[in-house]
């Protein structure tokens, strides 16, 4: 049996999670919507929780179109409070709502989202070498920096640690442990 990161041991979402898709370099603009949303939506919960709501997400927030969620209505909204397959936060919604705007605007910007948010890295992953769980810190100086320039664009619930995990889901950031199985693979990957 493979050694994995901690977190990732159990339940069986988590492990998949870890195993098929934490960290790997992502460049697909739709991903980092995606994930934009969904490390949004857990502020304050479990990534556990938002992964078992994921696909409700995915459904409640047209397939994480940026361009289909900027032009959500006010109705849009109540729809979504009553959607017990997402968290029903207002504020949260109405982040993912301005969020999606925000984005575009980036786009338009940079070509990119994707060629925006790995300028903060170099273009390039940065390779952290922890050997245990509470070596990973909340934020860093990048993270810092990317959460305060897209709060200066407009967007909502960016913050810093929200971010930080952002990067680490989409590869900008190598976080697993050097005994994990996947630090190896992840490394290759950039």
């Amino acid at each position: 049996m493979p050694q994995r990161c901690n977190w990732a041991l159990s339940p069986d979402e988590m492990t998949r999670y870890h195993d098929e898709e934490w960290g790997i370099p992502e460049h697909d603009d739709t991903k980092h919507f995606e994930f934009l949303i969904l490390e949004s939506a857990q502020a304050g919960l479990s990534w556990l929780t938002i992964l078992r709501r994921r696909e409700g997400y995915r459904q409640a927030f047209a397939g994480f179109d940026p361009i289909l969620v900027a032009q959500f209505t006010d109705a849009d909204e109540e729809r979504l409070m009553n959607d017990a397959g997402i968290i029903r936060n207002r504020a949260k919604i109405k982040a993912a709502i301005n969020n999606a705007a925000r984005f575009q605007e980036i786009q338009a910007e940079f070509g990119s989202f994707d060629a925006y948010i790995w300028d903060f890295v170099n273009g390039r992953p940065i390779q952290n070498t922890w050997s245990a769980m509470d070596q990973l810190p909340a934020t860093t100086p990048a993270s810092d920096a990317l959460s305060k320039d897209l709060k200066r664009r407009g967007f909502k619930f960016v913050g810093p640690t929200t971010i930080y995990a952002h990067m680490q889901a989409t590869g900008l950031v190598n976080d697993h442990l050097t005994s994990c199985f996947r630090y190896e693979i992840i490394r290759s990957l950039g």
